[in-house]
């Protein structure tokens, strides 16, 4: 499977490179869409704001792009919170592939604000990305801004309130953690990306 890394101006690619890499993944980087035309797979990376992301999204035409999209999509971080309907960050429309808005996270009580470190999933559905997993993995998270949990949420986790840590709806995938960062745990979701089948998208 080649996996195409779409690049918004402001993502940290060298360590999604460096997990695919360990997977022994075929990955290219794409600045438009034209250059993920022979991919299988598509991820959204991101690191930074949500609206410096969306305004070179819609430059290299990714945003028409993704919105038609039926390859599997897999939203990291920033490129998760992308795929909902709207962020609080800037107060910025975002992709809207998955209905929902992103809001910004409380400081929890004698805690710090941005979310920073290692916290437990907890699962809450079943999904082909999470095979294998198990609950109660732990997972690396940086960032201030999550959505809440619905329909998508396949698996959660808090930090000053509950909030989707993974996500799927159809062929859209997201985590708001680094899987790329999340040790043994992070590989095992990022092979079950490459490796879903079309039965596993279909739900059969």
């Amino acid at each position: 499977m080649a996996v195409a890394l779409i690049d918004t101006g402001c993502s940290n690619l060298f360590s999604v490179q460096a997990a695919l890499d360990r997977l022994g993944a075929t990955h290219t980087l794409s600045r438009s869409p034209a250059e993920a035309e022979r991919a299988d797979r598509l991820i959204l990376p991101g690191v930074g704001a949500a609206g410096p992301a969306m305004a070179r999204l819609r430059a290299s035409g990714w945003v028409e792009a993704l919105q038609t999209e039926k390859r599997p999509l897999l939203g990291i971080c920033l490129g998760m919170q992308l795929l909902f309907d709207r962020s609080e960050e800037g107060g910025v429309d975002t992709l809207g592939l998955i209905p929902g808005a992103v809001r910004r996270l409380p400081r929890p009580d004698g805690g710090v604000w941005p979310h920073m470190g290692w916290s437990r999933l907890h699962l809450e559905s079943e999904s082909p990305l999470t095979a294998n997993l198990g609950e109660g993995a732990y997972a690396y998270f940086v960032h201030g801004y999550a959505a809440d949990p619905g329909a998508a949420t396949i698996a959660s986790t808090e930090h000053g309130r509950t909030f989707s840590a993974i996500v799927q709806h159809e062929n859209v995938f997201g985590c708001q953690f680094h899987p790329e960062r999340s040790a043994e745990a992070g590989s095992t979701i990022l092979r079950n990306f490459i490796e879903l089948s079309d039965a596993a998208l279909s739900g059969n």
